[in-house]
């Protein structure tokens, strides 16, 4: 199944609490609650390139599966990962205590992330 599409968000869970244990400020946190963001992600084989474009921001990260990339977060911190596949519809990434889990779904994408005991559960459509 190939991710290749933009994607804008429908609804989050959990943002405040968990964008909050992220580091971010309070000001931060009430910009983006609101936001509708749009990704785009391009997939060529095993090489990845998703963009997030949050109106005020946008970031970029590529990778390819299975090899270490240096990944910049939401706060602008930037960290090593390495992202796998699983199945053909899952992609799987730790890094620095995160757990990112990021399902396609005919024309929805969950991204499910992790942090000690705070979930944070984002669902979008391709547009």
């Amino acid at each position: 199944m190939s991710f290749n599409g933009k994607y804008e968000l429908q609804s989050q869970e959990n943002f405040e609490p968990f964008m909050k244990a992220f580091g971010l400020s309070d000001e931060q946190i009430q910009k983006g609650k609101d936001l509708k963001s749009v990704s785009e992600i391009v997939q060529d084989g095993k090489k990845f390139k998703i963009t997030f474009n949050s109106g005020s921001r946008v970031l970029t990260n590529e990778f390819t599966l299975g090899e270490e990339s240096e990944i910049e977060l939401l706060t602008g911190q930037k960290v090593k990962a390495v992202l796998q596949m699983e199945g053909d519809n899952k992609l799987v990434a730790t890094a620095k205590g995160l757990k990112s889990v990021t399902v396609l779904e005919g024309d929805t994408l969950i991204n499910t992330m992790t942090m000690g005991d705070l979930t944070y559960k984002r669902i979008s459509k391709r547009i």
